[in-house]
C-alpha cells in the first residue's frame, strides 16, 4: 500500500523527513517562510506545494493518508507568559482553524499535530478543549501525549505535546502514541543539566542534556540559566547551527538553501537558527511516524464498535497510560477550566485524561558531548567579556544557577576583563606629567 503524507506550516520538513523514513511518500507541502521554502526546494524539488494556506484552493490538494501540521506556537508558548498569551485567538496559532477547515472536506484518515505544551493550559485550558471538540466534531477520535526529546534519542530537553487525531477510531489514536504497558516514571531528570561530559582532547565541557533550543538560540541574552553554551578552559561559546541540527536530528547541513536563493547580506544563520529551533525533534516524529505506518491501512477504518459505553471504551483504551488520577469527563463547549493532564483520549463526546510519561517503555539515551563540534570554530560563536558579564549579572540578581563547570569558566573571564581594564587605567594614570617651571 502507497503512503502518503500532506504537511502543513512545514517548516524545513521535520515531519516529512521523519515520515520518508518510514516508508511514506511526502507528496505536498504549505509553508510561507522563503527560507523555509527554498530549505524544502532543495530536498523534494518536485513536490507540490503552496506559500499561503489561506488563499490553498483545497480542491488542488493531493489525496494523502497522513496530514501532519506544526501549527504556529507564538500565540500559546510559555515565553510569552510574561506578556501574555493570545491563544487559538491569535493571528499566527489562530490558523489551526484554517488547516480545520480544509481538514473538514478532505478528512484523512490520520492527522498528526504537534505544539507547545503550553497549549494545555492556555486560556485556562479552553484553546486545547477547543481543539479537540472541534477535531471530535469531525468524527475523529484524539489521543494526546507530551513527549520529550531526550528520552528518543535527542540530547536536549523539548517537551511537546503530539495530538493524533484518526478518522472513526479511538483505538488506532490512541495506539499511535502509546505503548503496550506503562512507560518509566522518569525521575530526577534536573540530574543530565548539571552532569558534566567532558572531551579531554579539546577540553570541551557541557551538561549531559542541553537545555531546549529555540528560535533564537543564536543569542546570548534573555533566560541565560536556561540556555546551552559550550564551555572551554578559558572561553565560552553559542551553538552553531550545525550542532543545532544535530539536537534536533537533522542530517549535517539540513537547512542550507536551495542554491537559487538569494543570500542576505547578513547572511543565513539568523534564518537557520530560527527554522531549526522552530521545527520538530525528527527522533520523536519518528518513532511516533513508526507506530502510525504499523497501524495505518485497511484496519484504519472505523473500528469504535464495543459493548461497553463510550466512556468505559476509552478508559479501557487509556489504562495502560491512565493512572489513579485519570479524569472522566463529558466533552461540552461548557466544560468550563481544565487543567489537561499530559495524556489523554476524547471521541464523541467523552474524553479521558491522565498523568503519562514523557517517554517511551524503552527510553534512548544520548549525550549532548556527542553532538558538539570538536572542530575548530569562528571567533563569532564566542562569548565577549561584556555579554559574559550581562550573563553573570543577570544570573546573579535572579538568583539562578548555571551549569557549575559554565560558571566557573564565566567568571574567570570576567575576573581576567576586569583585571585587563584595572591595568590600562594604572597604565594610563602613569604617564609622566610635564613640568612646568615658574620663570
Amino acid at each position: 500500500m502507497t503512503m502518503r503524507v500532506n504537511s502543513f506550516f512545514t517548516g524545513v520538513g521535520g515531519f516529512d523527513l521523519a515520515f520518508q523514513k518510514n516508508g511514506f511518500s511526502p507528496v505536498f507541502y504549505c509553508e510561507n517562510n522563503e527560507f523555509c521554502r527554498s530549505v524544502l526546494k532543495r530536498h523534494w524539488p518536485h513536490l507540490s506545494n503552496a506559500d499561503d494556506i489561506c488563499t490553498l484552493d483545497v480542491n488542488e490538494l493531493p489525496i494523502a493518508e497522513v496530514w501532519t501540521a506544526g501549527f504556529p506556537c507564538q500565540d500559546l508558548s510559555l515565553a510569552r507568559t510574561p506578556h501574555g498569551r493570545s491563544g487559538l485567538r491569535g493571528s499566527q496559532s489562530g490558523l489551526f482553524f484554517r488547516f480545520l477547515e480544509l481538514l473538514s472536506v478532505h478528512r484523512p484518515p490520520v492527522v498528526l499535530l504537534e505544539n507547545v505544551v503550553g497549549l494545555l493550559n492556555s486560556h485556562k485550558g479552553a484553546d486545547f478543549a477547543t481543539l479537540i471538540m472541534s477535531l471530535t466534531e469531525l468524527g475523529y477520535a484524539v489521543a494526546w501525549r507530551v513527549l520529550n526529546a531526550r528520552y528518543f534519542g535527542a540530547p536536549q530537553s523539548r517537551p511537546r505535546v503530539f495530538i493524533c487525531a484518526w478518522y472513526g477510531s479511538p483505538n488506532m489514536a490512541v495506539n499511535a502514541l502509546f505503548e503496550d504497558g506503562p512507560a518509566p516514571v522518569q525521575k530526577n531528570e534536573r540530574k543530565g543539566f548539571v552532569t558534566e561530559s567532558k572531551c579531554t582532547k579539546s577540553g570541551i565541557s557541557v551538561p549531559q542534556t542541553s537545555f531546549c533550543i529555540s528560535a533564537t538560540s543564536g543569542r546570548h541574552t534573555g533566560l541565560d540559566w536556561a540556555r546551552s553554551y559550550v564551555t572551554y578552559p578559558d572561553s565560552v561559546r553559542r551553538l552553531t547551527p550545525l550542532e543545532c541540527e544535530r539536537l534536533q536530528g537533522f542530517p549535517d547541513n539540513w537547512t542550507i538553501p536551495d542554491k537559487e536563493y538569494v543570500t542576505p547580506i547578513r547572511g543565513i544563520e539568523t534564518h537557520r537558527y530560527r527554522a531549526i529551533g522552530n521545527a520538530v525533534c525528527i527522533p520523536v516524529v519518528e518513532w511516533v511516524a513508526k507506530r502510525i505506518a504499523s497501524l495505518i491501512g485497511p484496519s484504519s477504518k472505523p473500528n469504535h464498535a464495543s459493548k461497553q459505553p463510550l466512556s468505559e471504551h476509552i478508559m479501557l483504551l487509556t489504562e495502560e497510560f491512565a493512572e489513579p488520577k485519570a479524569e472522566v469527563r463529558e466533552l461540552t463547549p461548557e466544560i468550563g477550566p481544565v487543567k489537561w493532564k499530559a495524556g489523554g483520549c476524547a471521541f464523541a463526546g467523552q474524553v479521558v485524561h491522565s498523568p503519562a510519561s514523557p517517554g517511551p517503555i524503552e527510553p534512548v539515551t544520548s549525550r549532548f558531548i556527542d553532538v558538539v563540534d570538536r572542530r575548530a570554530v569562528h571567533d563569532r560563536y564566542f562569548l565577549s567579556p561584556n555579554a559574559v558579564e550581562g550573563i553573570i549579572r543577570r544570573v546573579d540578581r535572579m538568583g539562578r544557577q548555571l551549569f557549575p563547570p559554565l560558571d566557573a569558566t564565566l567568571r574567570k573571564i570576567a575576573a581576567r576583563a576586569i583585571a585587563v581594564n584595572t591595568a590600562e587605567i594604572d597604565s594610563k594614570n602613569d604617564v609622566d606629567l610635564p613640568i612646568i617651571v615658574n620663570i
